[in-house]
């Protein structure tokens, strides 16, 4: 079996070892532009060891940002910013990868340090929010305006838009958001989407955004790169989103060219409370890795070395990434392989520290 610090290759990627920064929101950006906070945030990681690095949600429109302040790329404005990111990752030894994104009905709110609540309608930063059936989030959302089929197909190619700036980018591993509840989310669970039309009612139906988004991005992603897509494995609620449901998506997402799953879960419904303890989220990992037949990404309160290590060396998923422990150790990895004896190439400048 493989171990947390043996590379892992799919297609024509190799990362140098199984630990990946797992996309996480900065909310420090103006009208989508990346800057140096995204460039030292993501470098940061790179040099701390890791093997592959993605880029927080980076929205496809402007109305699908989570806050006004959230990074985008629907416009060819935002490459430039977005090549000096990559560059630094790659010249630090990992591999550069980005999560493309729409907030659905959860945008238009505050950025968390401002209390994240629902921007309010006479805020100039305010917009209106679009959702795959008229339910909110909360009492304290917005009530979305349903898409029509028309504005589907628009939303489906924006994504192919976004997947090609993101390769003219130099990204080389790129995520479908298809999670917690943002729009392709919403569009799978029957809790939040309630149409009547070829997008909604049946499983088939409600999978049908996310798999023809995964269909046209894999047309023009490169198939020598890793197209990958995160799922909510479980919404935790009776007659919500199953890990049934989401071992059958992950065929149809294998027979699309997807490469891999990264699983998480919940996140579409404001009232549910998440058993969270460490790695609670692992047995979706494993059950979509055995039951589709495909690579998964493993995510959920991985903080220790050798709880990493368990997890791929015993098949439960090909990679473990980490989200809020890479905020608190952003050379985690290069800690974790002096941990576990595993060799790492630690940067010259670091040495006298290890």
């Amino acid at each position: 079996m493989p171990h947390l610090f043996d590379p892992l290759t799919i297609k024509d990627i190799t990362l140098r070892n199984r630990v990946g920064v797992s996309p996480m929101c900065q909310y420090s950006y103006h009208d989508g532009i990346s800057n140096e906070w995204q460039v030292v945030h993501l470098g940061a990681r790179a040099v701390g060891g890791t093997g592959l690095v993605i880029a927080e949600a980076t929205a496809v429109e402007p109305r699908g940002r989570i806050t006004p302040f959230d990074v985008g790329i629907w416009s060819d404005e935002h490459v430039e910013p977005l090549q000096r990111v990559t560059r630094v990752i790659k010249q630090n030894g990992a591999v550069a990868g980005i999560q493309i994104a729409h907030a659905g009905r959860k945008a238009c709110t505050a950025q968390p340090w401002q209390g994240g609540a629902p921007v309010k309608q006479d805020d100039p930063d305010w917009w209106q929010v679009v959702g795959a059936s008229p339910i909110a989030f909360s009492s304290e959302h917005q009530l979305p305006v349903e898409l029509t089929v028309e504005d589907i197909l628009h939303i489906e190619e924006l994504f192919v838009g976004a997947a090609q700036r993101s390769l003219a980018a130099g990204f080389e591993w790129l995520e479908v958001h298809a999670a917690h509840g943002y729009l392709l989310q919403s569009f799978c669970s029957p809790l939040s989407n309630t149409r009547s039309d070829r997008y909604g009612g049946s499983f088939e139906n409600r999978t049908r955004a996310l798999l023809e988004v995964v269909r046209k991005v894999r047309d023009v992603w490169p198939e020598r790169l890793p197209l990958t897509v995160r799922i909510s494995g479980t919404e935790w609620v009776e007659n919500g989103w199953r890990l049934e449901e989401s071992v059958a998506l992950a065929h149809l997402l294998k027979a699309e060219g997807v490469d891999l799953v990264d699983c998480s879960s919940a996140g579409n419904l404001s009232y549910v409370k998440v058993p969270a303890e460490p790695g609670y989220q692992v047995f979706i990992a494993e059950a979509v890795r055995r039951g589709a037949d495909i690579p998964t990404a493993a995510v959920g309160l991985i903080t220790e070395a050798r709880q990493a290590e368990e997890i791929i060396a015993s098949g439960k998923a090909d990679l473990v990434l980490l989200g809020r422990e890479m905020l608190r150790s952003p050379y985690w990895a290069l800690q974790a392989a002096k941990q576990l004896g595993q060799p790492v190439p630690i940067p010259p400048q670091y040495l006298r520290a290890f």
